[in-house]
């Protein structure tokens, strides 16, 4: 419907549990190719940028032959929020027209292209501020989840008592670290990836992976296999 559509991934070089994870090696592809091969196919996507501080992973996308935004030092700390570095990218290469801006994140090589149009077509359809990908859990339902108040058990949401998984109500769903989709005019305003009006893309669990730990490396390349 004549929207431009800007798609962001920030790859920044430092992470600490998995250096460099977001070019990892998983099975002979470094893992933001992954994300590139995908947003490759979209149809709605009209510019893709990835935005990192790491000449090695910029190098890996100019392969792909996809814009890079220079990410600055102070963008790429540990303490650096998602949405500044989104705005960076979004301001200093002066995409500011753009009506939709899409952040499709590195860390989840099992999403696919139907997932990433799925969350455009969805914040398009249903003229919300934003639409973020999320997964059902079960086991780390809000009722199972405890903290500890003198020496005691205590219920964040009550817990129905010897309660199977799959009787737990209602659905708990989490977001999944995939897609975050949200209208420009939105980000601009209130400078969050989730708007004041958030609906959910719900992906399977099948294609839900974040890597932040060495193990999740492994797993990967056994569900990619």
């Amino acid at each position: 419907n004549n929207k431009k559509i800007l798609a962001v991934t920030l790859a920044r070089g430092g992470s600490r549990r998995v250096p460099k994870k977001n070019i990892a090696d998983i099975n002979g592809k470094p893992l933001l190719s992954y994300t590139i091969d995908e947003v490759n196919k979209s149809k709605y996507i009209d510019k893709y940028i990835v935005s990192t501080d790491n000449p090695d992973i910029a190098g890996v996308a100019n392969v792909a032959g996809v814009e890079i935004h220079n990410r600055s030092a102070a963008q790429a700390q540990d303490t650096s929020t998602s949405a500044d570095a989104l705005m960076a990218a979004v301001t200093e290469s002066g995409h500011e027209d753009y009506d939709y801006l899409v952040e499709i994140m590195a860390t989840n090589p099992l999403k696919t292209i139907a997932d990433i149009d799925g969350v455009i077509e969805k914040l398009e359809e249903t003229g919300a501020d934003s639409v973020v990908s999320v997964v059902r859990i079960w086991d780390h339902h809000p009722s199972r989840v405890k903290y500890i108040e003198n020496d005691k058990l205590m219920d964040f949401y009550p817990e129905i008592p010897e309660s199977r998984r799959q009787d737990l109500t209602p659905a708990a769903y989490v977001r999944n670290g995939s897609i975050y989709a949200i209208t420009m005019n939105s980000f601009l305003e209130h400078k969050i990836r989730l708007g004041p009006d958030t609906r959910p893309y719900i992906m399977d669990e099948s294609r839900t992976i974040n890597i932040d730990e060495p193990i999740d490396l492994e797993l990967a390349r056994l569900l990619l296999k």
